[in-house]
């Protein structure tokens, strides 16, 4: 398997083997392939959403790998690209997904709201609803200040 030049979110989380079916069950999410130890926790997971790929793992406090639950907040937004955000947010805040901000139209061309998961990690979830230039959302920008 190779990762040759791709940036990969690696999620940690206080539960793994829950946090793979919420993401199972809100995402639509399907798992590549899973690592257990010995003890039970997650070692490592890659799971796919709408063909974008992010990897996981339980936390291992004596490794310094903390949850966003264990620190206190996520200091990551991750950003996701999905087909159809509202379908795809309605089911995801169904199984547990939290909404932050509301849907909307954005003046860059995308239609997105932020959320939060169970397990602490921040979530834009956003649909391209119009193709830009650079200069026409700079455009905009200048038009709403």
């Amino acid at each position: 398997m190779s990762f040759k030049n791709t940036i990969t979110p690696y999620l940690i989380v206080d539960d793994g083997v829950a946090a793979i079916e919420f993401y199972k069950k809100a995402f639509g999410a399907t798992e590549e392939y899973r690592v257990m130890m010995p003890d039970g926790k997650l070692g490592h997971v890659e799971i796919i959403v709408e063909g974008a790929r992010f990897m996981m793992a339980s936390e291992f406090p004596e490794y310094d790998c903390l949850s966003a639950k264990t620190i206190g907040n996520s200091p990551v937004i991750i950003h996701l690209q999905v087909e159809n955000v509202d379908q795809f947010a309605e089911k995801a805040v169904a199984e547990g997904l939290k909404a932050l901000t509301p849907i909307a139209d954005q003046f860059y061309g995308h239609r997105n709201g932020k959320f939060q998961d169970p397990f602490g990690h921040i979530w834009d979830i956003s649909t391209e609803i119009e193709k830009l230039t650079t200069e026409e959302i700079q455009e905009r920008v200048k038009e709403g200040s």
